[in-house]
C-alpha cells in the first residue's frame, strides 16, 4: 500500500521517537543498521522529512535527527503525505487515468471507503500512539536493539 520510502520513513521515525533523547539525537548509520535499511537510501527520505519540517539534524557528536513536532500532535499522516503525497488518496485503484465520482472504475465506489478509513486512521494514530503500544507490548517492532 505504501511505498517502500514510505515505509522506511515511517520505521525511522518510530525508531528516532522511541531513541531520541534530549542531549542525544539518533542517526542515519544507527537508524539503517537497527531497521535493516540502506543507509544511503535513507539519507534521502530523512531529507525529504526534514524538508517537511517533520525532523532536523544536528552534527557534532550529539548529531543526528530529531522530531520537530511532539510526537504527540505528529499524525502518521504527516509521515506518508511527507514522502508518498497525496497520490495514493487520490488516484484510481486500477490505474484508469479517467476515474472519478462521476466516472468511476469497477471498485471505485467500495475502494473510495476504504482508502477513507485509511486516512482516518493514520490521521488519529500519532507517534506517541505508537511507541506507547510498543513499550507497553500491545504492539511489536523487528528493532534489533531494544531500548524502549
Amino acid at each position: 500500500m505504501f511505498s517502500k520510502s514510505c515505509e522506511y520513513g515511517l520505521q525511522a521515525m518510530i525508531h528516532i521517537a522511541l531513541h531520541a533523547k534530549e542531549n542525544k539525537n539518533v542517526g542515519v548509520k544507527e537508524i539503517a543498521k537497527e531497521q535493516e535499511i540502506p543507509s544511503q537510501y535513507l539519507s534521502k527520505i530523512m531529507q525529504q522529512l526534514a524538508k517537511h519540517k517533520l525532523v532536523d539534524s544536528m552534527k557534532g557528536p550529539k548529531g543526528g535527527f530529531y522530531l520537530k513536532k511532539n510526537p504527540d500532535k505528529l499524525s502518521l499522516l504527516e509521515i506518508v503525505i511527507a514522502i508518498d503525497g497525496h497520490d495514493m488518496f487520490d488516484r484510481c485503484s486500477i490505474g484508469l487515468k479517467k476515474c472519478s465520482d462521476k466516472d468511476p472504475c469497477p471498485i471505485h465506489n467500495e475502494y473510495k471507503l476504504v482508502k477513507h478509513r485509511i486516512k482516518e486512521i493514520l490521521k488519529q494514530k500519532t507517534l506517541a500512539v505508537l511507541c506507547d503500544d510498543i513499550r507497553t507490548g500491545k504492539s511489536i517492532v523487528n528493532f534489533r536493539k531494544r531500548v524502549y
